[in-house]
């Protein structure tokens, strides 16, 4: 069987052996966002797509292209809406660190949820037809959240057993957890070490960086954490995409 795991880059026929060994569809949920200034703004959609591609590699399957819209908070005011980490003043995360709302560069992704559920429902209706069972979406936490709230009616709906990727038990050495911290930051690290720019960051520890939630990346993010993050999820999911589909044989 080919090594090839990318939708996008399978011929028919490599598509239909890598789905007879194993009816899974990774679906990466991205975003065009700020996550601090060290970090790329498509930082979901790289931590989603380079660890699914890791994933399909021991557990089969075939990853589809990221998204790059997504659901978030937004409010409306008179200079223009504002969306997710924009809204400093409602951080609830780290409600120590909430900044003056504003519009932060870059940002490119929010669309409503309305429109979100018929887009994915699109995406599993297709998935669906070419024979899939079993969905594993995870990334933008409000997309991912989503897809979570809406897994069991998904699975009347199409068919199919939807999954994420978090670990509510061990959340700080899970896969995309906090926003830009050090959780985010280890994993982009390791996938594309060239991207992380931590010199952008202010070097007074006191001072804590724009828009990010969570552990503090100057002090705890590395590649090698990114890496024990990446092998841990592998091994947790493939469990997980084990018994999916042994219930639906």
């Amino acid at each position: 069987m080919t090594d090839k795991v990318l939708h996008a880059e399978l011929t028919p026929a490599e598509f239909e052996e890598r789905l007879a060994a194993t009816p899974v569809a990774y679906l990466p949920l991205g975003t065009l966002e700020w996550h601090g200034r060290h970090m790329p703004l498509g930082s979901d959609a790289i931590q989603s797509y380079e660890f699914f591609q890791c994933l399909a590699r021991e557990a089969g399957g075939i990853v589809l292209p990221p998204l790059f819209l997504g659901p978030d908070r937004m409010i409306e005011t008179e200079d223009g809406d504002l969306y997710g980490m924009d809204i400093g003043e409602l951080e609830k995360r780290d409600p120590d660190k909430r900044y003056t709302n504003q519009q932060l560069p870059g940002s490119c992704y929010w669309v409503s949820d309305e429109l979100f559920g018929e887009m994915i429902e699109a995406i599993l209706k297709q998935l669906k037809r070419c024979g899939f069972r079993v969905v594993v979406a995870h990334g933008h936490g409000p997309s991912t959240g989503f897809f979570l709230e809406n897994a069991e009616a998904w699975k009347k709906k199409f068919g199919l057993t939807c999954l994420h990727c978090w670990d509510h038990n061990n959340e700080s050495n899970g896969i995309q957890t906090g926003h830009g911290a050090t959780n985010e930051t280890s994993l982009v690290m390791a996938f594309k070490p060239e991207l992380v720019k931590m010199e952008n960051l202010p070097s007074d520890i006191n001072t804590w960086p724009l828009g990010i939630a969570g552990i503090d990346p100057r002090v705890h993010a590395s590649a090698e954490f990114g890496k024990q993050c990446v092998q841990r999820g592998v091994e947790r999911m493939k469990k997980l995409i084990a018994e999916a589909l042994a219930q639906e044989e």
